[in-house]
């Protein structure tokens, strides 16, 4: 069988989608910056520009402190799953910031957001009888395989369209139940769901709601709850998932929803009862941080300042990116092995830190560099990229954006 794998990674390789692990070590209290280790044994300094920590939350004083003092009061792990012997009174702390954070009367925390998606979509699409789940195209992959887990009947519609949606529903049985799926942040392109439209087409059929937030927690509204919290639609969702393992920069995944849905999830789901709970290390984490970044604004504020001024440099370049609303910038290449080819000559000779985003995470001629601008990065920083990216381009032979 190793000849078939290898053929298998040699395909890969031919195509510019064979991926990489970059081996970092993160400077705390510096970040982005990060020592990176050749297969050489030698070192050099990077800049991180594609990380999801986007506040560089997980390295803030206040989170790091908690971590350390909930090691020295409960130890490094949970001690197994939350149904035996595993639920830590921070656990249970965290689980009332979430519900607190989105207006609802429970939250459920995961041991990651792709487990919450998997476990709570899974459990709910099939459990619920003759339920049928409207799926967004792009929805995440680990929303799609809880609903295939689950062998519910299911209906996929365009990207971001209500109209589509609409059609689909309005064709299926009015009394069979029905619960729609969707992002708000959709972290490759960095557009936004048109979450309001779905909530009024979920009140005309009687639909159930679940969004996934992970792209924006922390990131979006008043008190970091997301673009739902920003435009005022926490109470018309039914379920909002989240992760801590982005904006809030730690680890792990959540649903908040009424108590009865979160402990149906909690009582059914295997994804929740089979597995080893988060270490109440990560859950103090977690608290601190989501606690710090409801009353303070500066970080989404430096962050929004990042992202405009990175995408007017790049404007003034003439380097094409996707235009969008959020704090995704993804810069277009269009060209596997080119993208690759521009990330390893960032990282080698300019000591910037950015992965290619090459199929199947992205569509074929859609290649790109995902850029991620944190209110970390410096002015400094902002003009060793674009001018990094600057001189590539030229060299690459590849177009340029018309102003």
């Amino acid at each position: 069988m190793d000849a078939f794998f290898k053929q298998a990674i040699d395909g890969l390789r031919e195509a510019g989608n064979y991926r990489v692990f970059c081996d970092l070590e993160r400077h705390s209290g510096a970040f982005p910056k990060a020592t990176r280790y050749r297969n050489d044994g030698s070192t050099h300094d990077v800049t991180v520009w594609c990380s999801n920590d986007y506040l560089g939350m997980g390295q803030h004083p206040a989170v790091t402190a908690a971590m350390k003092t909930a090691i020295d009061r409960c130890g490094a792990g949970a001690g197994g799953t939350r149904n035996i012997s595993g639920t830590n009174h921070y656990h249970v702390e965290l689980e009332r910031e979430l519900a607190d954070l989105h207006g609802k009367e429970a939250a459920l925390i995961f041991t990651s957001g792709y487990v919450s998606n998997w476990a709570a979509l899974g459990t709910l699409a099939s459990k619920i009888p003759g339920v049928i789940v409207y799926s967004d195209e792009l929805n995440h992959a680990s929303m799609i395989e809880g609903i295939r887990h689950s062998r519910c009947e299911k209906r996929v519609f365009k990207h971001n369209s209500p109209e589509d949606l609409e059609r689909l529903i309005a064709a299926d049985d009015p009394a069979r139940p029905k619960l729609i799926a969707f992002e708000s942040v959709y972290s490759m392109d960095g557009d936004i769901a048109p979450i309001a439209d779905f909530c009024d087409i979920a009140d005309r059929y009687g639909a159930m709601t679940y969004l996934d937030e992970v792209h924006a927690v922390g990131l979006y509204g008043p008190r970091g709850g997301g673009i739902a919290e920003r435009e005022g639609l926490m109470d018309r969702l039914t379920v909002i998932e989240g992760t801590l393992g982005k904006a809030f920069g730690v680890m792990g995944g959540y649903i908040a929803a009424s108590a009865t849905l979160c402990d149906f999830v909690r009582s059914f789901a295997s994804g929740f009862i089979f597995t080893t709970a988060l270490p109440p290390a990560l859950a103090a984490g977690a608290i601190a941080s989501i606690k710090h970044l409801k009353q303070s604004e500066f970080e989404r504020r430096q962050q929004r300042r990042n992202v405009e001024k990175l995408r007017a440099m790049l404007d003034a370049r003439g380097i094409p990116h996707l235009e969008n609303p959020s704090h995704i910038v993804p810069v277009m290449v269009k060209n596997a092995a080119k993208c690759k080819w521009l990330s390893d000559l960032l990282l080698d000779s300019y000591g910037i830190y950015v992965q290619p985003i090459n199929y199947p995470t992205v569509p074929v001629g859609t290649e790109r560099l995902r850029i991620t601008p944190s209110p970390l990065h410096t002015q400094a920083d902002l003009d060793h990229l674009v001018g990094a990216l600057n001189d590539l381009w030229s060299q690459c032979a590849l177009s340029r954006a018309v102003a």
